[in-house]
């Protein structure tokens, strides 16, 4: 079976009378006779008012391309697809900085690849990948507004009420040139089969519920008629504020074997386009000399179009939407539908008025003139201020070792982590203001425990202390992590250690604790930029372990610095004072006392914390005195 692919894609102003939205399809294999079988779809959604919001966008568009077709071929989708994104985003920020009258400019994205019918993407913000199969519609990547967070967590049996001042609508992760709060890009893809429809759409779409895009795609025979039956109920819903919406629409088609390869679409002019805004010429055909030769004849259409996000203090807030749901929506076509018709793809052009109108794309004046930003389009993009951690080779062999006891035994097995640099926090646009500035911290060598501290290592320092043991809710002493103990015994215990042993034990600093649980990676969770089921312990983890208890140490796999449970099962107490923010926090990885003292903090989640408590950049704030059932030990060395 041979699949290709048709594309059709158009965008409607909506209420609005500027366009902030653009888009690119490109062919990856088109040549003489191609298959039109591989595709790159890219859809920004611009923000920050009629000019800045339409320079991120198009700039967005065109870096990523031109990212991902010049690396075509010479490394895997998902990493092309991520270091695209990384480029995009850092030229918005190369853009702001030299023009800072486009300071607040950003934009969502998605962006799909599909090779050899399997479909990847990388998604950030609130705009859709739909799939269409047999009449089930699904929505394929990650919701990053505050509503789409609190159906995620009602989907896990884990329901959050909504806090108040917080609109549903509030975007959690775009790109603005600083960090990127959530990026939805999935290492497992997805296998298309023919007669799937994709379509991809930015949130102008919401307008309508998912039974009606369901319905309206279900029943359009082309790709192009169900672009146009789309964008026409946008319209005829006559909302006052009706969004800018994008909508593309890929079918994937089965061709016979004796049918002869459909001839190729004519390129989009991009060139002129810009042209058209005082930007310089673009050469989105051009890929490296590893890339591909069937690359060189790369089809492409473009379309510049917008929607206008109002951006807040804190928080882009999005207009009301439709029907929020990443449930199926069955639908029944009637009997009269008309069959799905193979035509050879469409010409991708934009309407003939946003193609001609300069204003469309081009800055107001009393912003600046897009000199500088035209720079953005064709070279490099600069790097930020703040340099990025760089991520720590791992040696294939953990360095483990125990120090004995001057009483008798020996102590926790400890792991050597190496000296490094890492970025500790989160992004600007987390609403976990206490996990920000996200900044640049720097490690010196020290030892941690492999795992989490057994009530029977802490049982030593118990009975010599005299001591009572805390409650061990009938865990095995000898497996599970001691739990029901302060901030000040655990303190206390790495004291007695330090004079058992001759050496200095003592709890983490939230540094050093954050950066060995990341393993050494740049991703929110040690495994990677998304949740996994069966990773941990925790509430929502799919585990079959008993949700009201921790389970045994060392269950589940180990981080690549040799560090197990660093996520979920217990939470472990850190050395800092809490803080709330991490404004002038110490960038050595040392201790930061002053604060509120009488708290202090807990970090990895527990058993009983939701999924998103797993990141590593997660913070509790505890009473320093008080002792919880989901909060254990985990001990630093001194080297």
């Amino acid at each position: 079976m041979e699949l290709y692919l048709e594309i059709a894609g158009n965008q409607t102003d909506g209420a609005r009378d500027y366009q902030e939205d653009a888009f690119l399809t490109t062919f990856l294999d088109e040549e003489e006779g191609g298959a039109n079988s591989a595709a790159l779809i890219i859809m920004a959604d611009g923000m920050g008012g009629h000019a800045a919001g339409n320079i991120a966008s198009n700039l967005v568009v065109s870096t990523f391309n031109k990212a991902f077709t010049g690396s075509f071929g010479t490394e895997s989708v998902v990493a092309n697809l991520r270091a695209s994104l990384d480029k995009a985003n850092d030229a918005i920020g190369a853009s702001v900085r030299e023009t800072p009258a486009l300071d607040g400019m950003g934009c969502t994205l998605v962006s799909a690849s599909i090779q050899r019918g399997k479909l990847r993407w990388t998604s950030v913000g609130d705009s859709h990948l739909y799939l269409l199969r047999d009449k089930e519609l699904v929505k394929k990547n990650d919701d990053h507004s505050y509503g789409g967070y609190l159906d995620r967590m009602k989907a896990q049996g884990m329901e959050v009420a909504a806090e108040a001042g917080l609109s549903r609508n509030m975007l959690m992760s775009a790109m603005t040139g600083q960090e990127i709060a959530e990026i939805d890009s999935p290492n497992k893809p997805t296998q298309l089969l023919a007669g799937d429809r994709l379509i991809i759409a930015s949130d102008g779409l919401d307008t309508l519920n998912l039974a009606t895009i369901a319905e309206m795609s279900a029943w359009s025979s082309s790709a192009k008629e169900c672009v146009d039956a789309l964008l026409k109920a946008v319209e005829d819903a006559g909302r006052p504020r009706q969004d800018n919406t994008t909508v593309i629409v890929v079918d994937v088609l089965e061709r016979a074997a004796a049918e002869p390869a459909h001839e190729a679409t004519q390129p989009f002019q991009l060139d002129e386009l810009a042209a058209e805004a005082g930007l310089e010429k673009v050469d989105f055909n051009a890929v490296s000399e590893s890339a591909p030769p069937s690359m060189n004849k790369a089809v492409m259409g473009a379309v510049a179009a917008a929607v206008v996000v109002a951006l807040g203090a804190a928080a882009f807030f999005m207009l009301p939407r439709g029907e929020e749901s990443t449930v199926v929506a069955p639908v029944e076509a009637p009997s009269s539908a008309p069959p799905v018709v193979v035509t050879p793809p469409p010409p991708l052009l934009a309407p003939e008025p946003e193609i001609s109108t300069p204003a469309a794309i081009t800055p107001a004046p009393v912003i600046a003139t897009p000199a500088p930003v035209q720079k953005k389009v064709t070279v490099a993009p600069v790097a930020k201020p703040v340099p990025k951690a760089q991520p720590v080779p791992v040696t294939t062999v953990v360095q483990e070792f125990s120090d004995a006891l001057a009483s008798g035994g020996r102590g926790p097995q400890m792991v050597k982590i190496p000296a490094g640099r890492f970025q500790m926090g989160s992004g600007g646009l987390s609403t976990n203001t206490d996990e920000r500035p996200r900044h640049t911290v720097s490690v010196p060598a020290f030892a941690i425990s492999k795992h989490e501290i057994t009530f029977a290592e802490y049982a030593r320092f118990a009975k010599a202390k005299k001591r009572s043991l805390p409650d061990n809710l009938y865990l095995d002493q000898e497996t599970h992590p001691v739990i029901f103990t302060s901030w000040d015994d655990a303190h206390y215990y790495s004291q007695w250690l330090s004079r058992e042993t001759g050496k200095t034990y003592r709890l983490p600093t939230e540094a050093e604790w954050e950066y060995a649980a990341s393993g050494g990676s740049d991703t929110p969770y040690w495994w990677g930029f998304e949740f996994k089921q069966k990773m941990a312990h925790c509430f929502g983890c799919g585990t079959e372990f008993d949700p009201r208890k921790p389970t045994r140490i060392a269950r589940f796999s180990a981080n690549s610095f040799g560090l197990y449970d660093t996520a979920g099962n217990v939470a472990e107490w850190v050395q800092d004072c809490y803080h709330t923010s991490y404004k002038n926090a110490p960038v050595d990885g040392s201790k930061w006392e002053g604060g509120e003292c009488s708290y202090r903090i807990a970090r990895g989640g527990s058993y009983d914390s939701p999924p998103k408590s797993l990141r590593h950049a997660k913070r509790s704030k505890l009473k320093a005195m008080n002792t919880y059932s989901s909060v254990g030990i985990r001990l630093v060395r001194e080297l």
